[in-house]
Order: C-alpha cells, then sequence, then structure tokens
C-alpha cells in the first residue's frame, strides 16, 4: 500500500526540493515555494491544484481527491492515500504539484509528467 515514506521518497528525487516542518507537519518545497504537505495522520497529503481544475478532480474521483471547509477558498486538493493506483500515479501528481511551483529553469528540465498513461494529454498542455 502506498504511504507518506513513498510522497516523501518521491518528492525528495524531484530536483532542488527540500523538507520543512510547518505546522507540526512535513512540507515540501522547490525555490522556497511549498508545494506539497502531509497532515499528522498520514493518511492524505495535500498538493497545488488551480481551483478550476480542483472541481473537475473532485467531481471525477471523490474517493480520491478532497478539500476539507478550511482549505476551500486555497488552491490546494488533498489526495487520499489509499485511492491512489500505483506509485506512477503518485509520482505523476507530485510532479504536476512541483511543476506549479518550481522555476521556469527547472520544470523546464524535468521530463514530461504522465508519459506512460497521458502522452496525449501533455501533448495538449492538459497533463
Amino acid at each position: 500500500m502506498i504511504n507518506a515514506d513513498d510522497v516523501r521518497r518521491i518528492a525528495l528525487s524531484l530536483p532542488e526540493t527540500v523538507e520543512k516542518e510547518a505546522w507540526s507537519m512535513p512540507t515540501f518545497r522547490v525555490a522556497g515555494k511549498m508545494y506539497i504537505t502531509i497532515p499528522d495522520d498520514e493518511t492524505s497529503f495535500a498538493v497545488r491544484c488551480p481551483k478550476h481544475e480542483r472541481a473537475e478532480l473532485i467531481a471525477a474521483e471523490p474517493e480520491k481527491f478532497w478539500v476539507p471547509p478550511h482549505e476551500e477558498s486555497s488552491a490546494w486538493v488533498r489526495v487520499r492515500l489509499a485511492a491512489l493506483e500505483d506509485l506512477q500515479e503518485l509520482h505523476d501528481i507530485l510532479v504536476d504539484s512541483w511543476r506549479q511551483a518550481a522555476p521556469e529553469r527547472l520544470a523546464d528540465a524535468l521530463p514530461a509528467v504522465g508519459h506512460d498513461r497521458a502522452a496525449g494529454a501533455d501533448s495538449a498542455g492538459n497533463g
């Protein structure tokens, strides 16, 4: 089963990522910008997600994606670890969040997300 250690391992493998504790939980940052948090219970994690995409994600897969009431105004979404299909899906979600926080010089250096599952979406800019 995918767990918080998998989130940490993948996050720290991404260029210039650092782990920093904030609000008594691990957070992961690139160029000083936070892109992942792992709440205390470690059953989910939060990633950056534009609000217009977040509503679609939650509607399509409510068992996987959700937003607690105190985060509704933010551009973040929570992901339930137990609902993830595999480590590739976890990797793709984390890389997508990393790209939203990373400076362009770094984001351009990392290969496209979802190369196995969604190559068509990547080329359309929807990846």
